[in-house]
């Protein structure tokens, strides 16, 4: 017994050491390493073998808040940084649509018990800070080309993810957002042909 609580020791030490002196996760990384865990957790606890949380709905509900959050974060850089007044109008559409979307899915997160990311990671991470070097007519046609290629990846990723998902209100969720996300699609589009004049 003795042996075996040293080791738990020593291992939970070396977890620590290990975790401080690596690269730091962002919180996209972190809120899908929590869910994982949860899953863990509840099946030891449940003993059921099921998982608590559906796992195609955790990655969906990460993923797509991770996306709402840099649109919110990069719609408000061109707010800030566009010199063309359309550019400026779409990312004001941008800061409303999706922080409205974000609350949306943090509460249908929370009544699942889903981790999601306090802020944007990854790609989008990098992205703002490509975007945030730029300025005037720079700025604005790489933004455009950015949300252009974004929300044809998002349309994709939530049809997808629409096949997948087991929670209804998830689904309800997608049936709610794709629409937005396609009226979007087509207002960058119609902008970028005057941006790119």
């Amino acid at each position: 017994m003795k042996k075996t609580i040293n080791l738990l020791a020593v291992v939970c030490v070396a977890g620590m050491m290990a975790a401080c002196s690596g690269t730091q996760k962002d919180s996209t990384s972190k809120a899908d390493s929590i869910n994982g865990t949860k899953d863990s957790l509840d099946n030891k606890q449940q003993g059921t073998g099921e998982l608590q949380i559906s796992d195609a709905d955790a990655k969906f509900a990460v993923e797509a808040a991770n996306g709402g959050l840099a649109e919110v974060e990069l719609g408000s850089l061109a707010q800030q940084k566009a010199v063309n007044v359309e550019v400026k109008d779409f990312g004001k559409m941008m800061v409303n649509d999706h922080a409205k979307a974000n609350m949306e899915l943090k509460a249908l997160a929370d009544s699942k018990k889903i981790t999601l990311p306090d802020s944007a990671g990854g790609e989008e991470k990098e992205l703002k800070t490509k975007l945030e070097a730029k300025s005037g007519k720079e700025f604005d046609k790489a933004y455009v080309e950015a949300m252009v290629n974004d929300h044809k990846k998002d349309i994709q990723a939530f049809e997808e993810a629409r096949k997948k998902v087991k929670y209804p209100e998830m689904t309800a969720f997608i049936d709610k957002t794709l629409p937005v996300l396609k009226m979007h699609l087509q207002a960058i589009l119609k902008i970028q042909k005057d941006v790119d004049k």
